[in-house]
């Protein structure tokens, strides 16, 4: 399965696994709660959808890479205690707390968070004196002689063999004790990640082209060769900072994270012309609604991948202002949330909106503390902190007193801020007509507009600003698009039969 598909059958899992019946026991005892094992080629997100996967359902993580533990660490240490039996003493050995066990119980004196997700990475490359350890770990749910918290349930991932010489292959016996998932790389649910997280709309387009290029690992005679999607969104990172301090990326920069030469060479020389398309069509201008004839006609007898990469950084464009008109509307949202609070207030004056300033940083620093923030909640919370702090200072600095002026200053101010957030939308939508505009002087209805029309249908905030803005042309072409669709699947099935 793909990874997004995985990452619901594990949230899934955990929603069944810490379901408790009336008396306050789990529903799955702790014992028949198989540790869920993904298996999948590297760099393909096994990693990183169990933070996701945390702060989506609210519980803990404590994640270890287990090839850079030893028995002893795993395990704990050895020493000598006396026990008696039968009325004779016995020297015994018995153990240390295991150093990973003891990290959950860190974390829940941290976090406060009492059930949650003890993730092993690399599981199946572990040293052959660890090896019986894990085994154990897997089928019994300890480290020696300490078990795991029961709410806790345990998440592992590795990689086949053929991608590591060093993996053990588990026995039935073990496997039959496991939740297994196998998960395969899929560019079309990468992509979808990719436009919501604001990857380099470069990348998207030239896998969008090079597909086969998204997740592609070989053996050669020079070694091995990869590039994978871990590499991909970390170049994205990186070529965005490059940019900001006006860095130049070529093909010895992406092979430090592409290292497959031929398709860094090749995406080097896309980025190139990437870069010159950014500059030659002046793609703020079209939105701005500045529609040239001759660039229209540039474009239009232009190759394909030239107009795909025009098309791209349309959509990027967009994309953007999309994005920034949703995290307006959240602000917008959290600040309303917290304002509410405000009439029901005994103080006076500033000192009830110092207040509502002092619950909303408690919470965040709640949530930070049980590391539940992702970072853009963590933006957003910082940013209507700066804002509530900022009308604090203007309430103070007019010597308001008053409850009813204070009130209407804090509706005004709020107002304002209602007021950015609704020139964003409208800026947004009049970059979207002029695009649409410029997409029929350029392409008219054709392939073009297809790939344009589909890009916005895969597109998080795209559709979120879409289900609210009133488009004509986004439902008209959408209209065809799906007719479209409909009649080529029809015409298949037809010519199926007929064979």
């Amino acid at each position: 399965m793909n990874i997004k598909r995985a990452k619901q059958e594990i949230k899934n899992t955990i929603q069944a696994y810490l379901l408790k019946d009336e008396f306050g026991n789990y529903v799955i005892p702790s014992i028949r709660q198989r540790p869920v094992l993904l298996i999948g080629a590297p760099g393909i997100g096994k990693t990183q959808i169990m933070e996701q996967i945390a702060r989506e359902c609210g519980v803990g993580l404590v994640a270890y890479t287990i090839t850079h533990h030893t028995r002893q660490s795993a395990v704990g240490l050895p020493f000598i205690s006396k026990k008696v039996y039968g009325g004779n003493e016995y020297s015994v050995t018995e153990y240390t707390m295991s150093e990973i066990v003891a990290s959950i119980y860190n974390k829940i004196e941290a976090t406060g968070l009492k059930e949650g997700i003890l993730f092993i990475d690399e599981i199946n490359c572990v040293s052959e004196t660890l090896a019986p350890t894990m085994l154990q770990f897997l089928q019994c749910k300890t480290f020696g002689n300490h078990k795991i918290p029961e709410g806790w349930l345990i998440a592992a991932a590795g990689n086949p063999p053929e991608y590591n010489k060093s993996v053990r292959e588990f026995d039935i016996v073990t496997l039959d004790r496991l939740k297994l998932i196998q998960v395969e790389p899929d560019f079309g649910v990468w992509k979808e990640y990719a436009l919501e997280e604001a990857i380099h709309p470069a990348i998207v387009s030239y896998l969008s082209v090079k597909e086969q290029n998204f997740c592609r690992i070989e053996t050669t005679v020079d070694g091995k060769l990869f590039a994978t999607p871990r590499g991909w969104e970390d170049l994205s990172r990186l070529i965005e900072v490059y940019e900001q301090l006006h860095l130049p990326v070529d093909r010895d920069v992406i092979i430090q994270y592409i290292q497959f030469p031929a398709i860094a060479k090749d995406f080097a020389n896309y980025l190139e012309l990437y870069y010159k398309y950014e500059n030659d069509y002046q793609v703020d201008a079209i939105l701005r609604g500045e529609i040239r004839e001759e660039l229209c006609q540039k474009v239009s007898r232009a190759p394909f991948d030239e107009k795909l990469s025009v098309i791209s950084l349309l959509l990027t464009r967009l994309g953007t202002a999309f994005r920034g008109v949703t995290e307006e509307e959240q602000r917008l949202e959290l600040l309303m949330k917290y304002l509410k609070t405000y009439s029901g207030r005994e103080e006076n004056g500033p000192a009830r909106l110092d207040a509502v300033l002092s619950d909303l940083s408690g919470q965040w620093e709640e949530k930070r503390k049980e590391e539940l923030l992702s970072r853009a909640e963590d933006r957003r919370f910082r940013k209507v902190m700066g804002e509530l702090e900022n009308w604090c200072r203007i309430i103070r600095s007019r010597n308001l007193d008053d409850p009813e002026e204070t009130w209407q200053t804090v509706k005004e101010l709020f107002g304002g801020a209602r007021d950015r957030y609704e020139q964003s939308w409208d800026e947004a939508g009049a970059m979207l007509e002029h695009g649409f505009d410029f997409m029929e002087a350029a392409f008219g209805d054709s392939q073009e507009m297809v790939v344009f029309v589909t890009n916005l249908n895969t597109s998080y905030y795209c559709v979120r600003f879409l289900q609210e803005y009133e488009c004509q042309r986004y439902y008209q072409y959408n209209k065809k698009l799906l007719f479209e669709d409909r009649e080529g699947e029809l015409k298949k099935r037809i010519s199926a039969y007929l064979d």
